[in-house]
């Protein structure tokens, strides 16, 4: 309803409705769907029910009677600071203003109880200090309206909050046009000259978010398909464009891609294709849904031929709208691996959906990620009010990359996997067996408590000696920097960082929740067997079958029983099919633990903690000998103030 609505409408093939071709190459196949991919198709929706990624009528209806509010808000508002600042009313009453959408919402695949991102659009005359100021204060009045906050100094700024029961975060953007007209339509690159950077970022989600609908050819089979692919990213922990993983406009631009290259695909080949193509992608190739515009209005765009800096990018995806940016930036060579890792296994069970052997269920599982790894990093981040710990958090969250970015560096560490669920802390330290342990203590005394994990899994090295105190320092020294630059830091706001062991979660998480991720690896190590079992048999059927095939006295293959040989192949699935496949390897079935060739490592006691006044708490303790352990021991400590004695080890004989 609000927001550039004009969106072409689908083309037939790979063509839009003024015949162009859509993407960057043509089409890999254009044939029609069959009557079994419209059964899987509707397979495909019911089994997205449960999950709430639909909305009702009445619950659409209330989120635009939210956005007309807020649009009504908006006129009011430019209109009276237009007046204040000595403007005939006569021409304040036309200045206009409006609010467009964009993201999940815009795109039409917004679940139950979603944010929406939104945009205000103000005429020239109008400063974002009166965006922060008078509109902020005039947002704080209103009935409906909670937890309304500022972050004037993020880099893409905005106004958090929750309307009516609805959480939107709402940018602005003030244009070089002396009137804002309710049909304005953003996709127009000439209204970016003479603007801001500010007010570019906060335009492009707007502008991305248009391109994408238009570039696609058919609108209903994308969003379906898209739904099914972002719930899938959320159940499988990557989606999370601030800890390095895609956030939700590049799910959609890959989507996207899919469709481009089979048009005619109904929503379930889509999503047994994208995984196809994705799985195969020949990264860091960049993936571009079409040629970059030829604009140059001064702007940075993502141009590897040029920004040296560009070249490192691990997982290019370009937005379509200038100025193109890579929307995978912060995607770290850990996530990297997590992020194909997930694509193997999905099209491994999307192969098997797509023969009958499995439901759209499966492809909705969450693995297991607590039974991944022997050893962990826990991130306690803690405040003493809520306002502060949502503040808080936020911050530390977008700064968790950094970690990753440091213990990669470790030659020693093959991966940090960062789970993106931010945990609320649970305190089971009072159970039985840490009792009888002798481990029962108080995790922390701050009323407000969240958490991140981060999996580690180390090389294959004996001897082996690792010290994390420096990297855990650097982070924790940089998200103090950072809350006292932006001038966030309150008393009481602490971050820590611990080494844990997987028989000591239950200190931190809920057993039921343990219990759940046990099943959950027990089911995936059941499906991932069957799978490593039925690809033995038909190899063996393979190799047989070839066998017994008599060869013609000159060597040269028979015709007819080459054709033979296809037909019988031809059950096989596309991922079985393709050469070099990841997916039948043991990797693709997300077991991924510590590689360790003779008993595992040995932690000392690790933790940093940084405080307002920016001096570190740190744990040293002796070292425990675990050869006969299954998991390696930590050793507790005495906490001491000096920073540089501070040892984190990794023993490993």
């Amino acid at each position: 309803m609000w927001g550039s609505d004009k969106v072409p409408a689908p083309g037939n093939g790979s063509k839009n409705s003024q015949g162009k071709t859509l993407g960057m190459t043509s089409a890999i196949s254009t044939a029609q769907p069959k009557p079994e991919d419209f059964k899987k198709t509707d397979e495909l929706h019911f089994s997205l029910e449960p999950y709430n990624v639909f909305e009702t009528d009445d619950e659409l209806n209330h989120r635009m009677g939210i956005l007309a509010k807020l649009n009504v808000l908006v006129k009011e508002w430019v209109k009276d600071v237009s007046i204040s600042k000595n403007m005939p009313q006569e021409t304040a009453d036309k200045l206009g203003g409006k609010i467009y959408t964009f993201g999940s919402y815009r795109l039409g695949v917004h679940h139950k109880g979603a944010d929406i991102d939104a945009l205000c659009v103000a005429p020239r005359n109008i400063e974002r200090a009166d965006y922060f100021a008078s509109f902020f204060e005039m947002l704080k009045k209103q009935i409906e309206v909670t937890e309304c906050r500022s972050v004037e100094e993020a880099y893409v700024p905005v106004i958090k909050m929750n309307f009516d029961g609805i959480e939107i975060d709402l940018l602005f953007a003030r244009l070089s046009l002396k009137e804002i007209p309710d049909d304005f339509d953003l996709r127009d690159d000439n209204l970016l000259k003479n603007l801001d950077p500010r007010s570019v970022r906060s335009l492009n989600g707007c502008r991305v978010t248009d391109e994408i609908l238009a570039l696609v050819p058919n609108i209903e089979n994308f969003r379906l398909a898209l739904r099914a692919i972002k719930l899938w990213a959320k159940k499988h922990g990557i989606y999370s464009n601030s800890l390095g993983y895609f956030g939700g406009v590049t799910w959609a631009m890959l989507v996207a891609r899919t469709c481009q290259l089979y048009p005619n695909a109904v929503a379930a080949t889509l999503v047994h294709k994208f995984f196809l193509v994705f799985s195969r992608w020949k990264w860091p190739n960049p993936v571009l849904l079409k040629h970059p515009d030829n604009i140059n209005l001064g702007f940075p765009v993502w141009d590897p031929r040029i920004n040296a800096s560009d070249r490192y990018h691990l997982m290019p995806i370009i937005t379509p709208a200038y100025p193109q940016q890579n929307s995978t930036f912060n995607v770290s060579e850990s996530t990297k691996k997590v992020i194909l890792i997930e694509f193997n296994r999905g099209m491994a069970i999307a192969d098997e959906i797509m023969l009958g052997k499995a439901s759209w269920d499966r492809l909705f599982e969450a693995p297991s990620f607590f039974y991944r790894y022997r050893h962990f990093i826990v991130l306690l981040v803690s405040s003493q009010t809520a306002d502060d710990h949502l503040e808080w958090c936020g911050l530390v969250e977008a700064k968790v990359r950094i970690l990753i970015g440091h213990l990669e560096r470790n030659q020693h560490i093959a991966l940090a996997h960062v789970n993106p669920k931010c945990f609320d802390l649970v305190n089971n330290s009072q159970n039985s067996r840490s009792q009888e342990e002798g481990q029962a203590q108080s995790i922390t005394n701050s009323p407000f408590c969240s958490m991140w994990f981060i999996g580690l899994e180390f090389e294959r090295t004996e001897n082996l000696n690792v010290d994390l105190t420096e990297s855990i320092q650097n982070f924790t020294q940089q998200v103090h920097n950072q809350a006292v630059h932006i001038k966030m830091l309150r008393d009481g706001m602490m971050i820590e960082a611990r080494h844990v062991k997987r028989k000591q979660l239950n200190q931190y998480l809920e057993a039921d929740f343990l219990k759940q991720e046990k099943r959950s690896m027990e089911s995936h190590n059941e499906f991932n067997n069957t799978l490593l079992a039925n690809r033995k048999r038909l190899s063996s059927e393979l190799a047989q079958s070839k066998d017994s095939i008599p060869q013609p006295a000159n060597n040269q293959p028979n015709q007819q029983n080459v054709n033979t040989q296809t037909k019988r192949r031809r059950p096989v699935s596309e991922s079985q099919m393709e050469e070099n496949s990841n997916a039948s390897s043991a990797a693709s079935d997300g077991q991924i633990t510590p590689t360790i060739m003779s008993s595992p490592p040995s932690f000392t006691n690790m933790t940093s903690t940084t405080t307002p006044g920016g001096k570190y708490s740190n744990g040293n303790g002796e070292e425990e000998k675990t050869a006969s352990q299954e998991e390696g021991g930590v050793s507790g400590g005495t906490p001491t103030a000096t920073p540089a004695t501070t040892t984190t080890e990794v023993v490993c004989s």
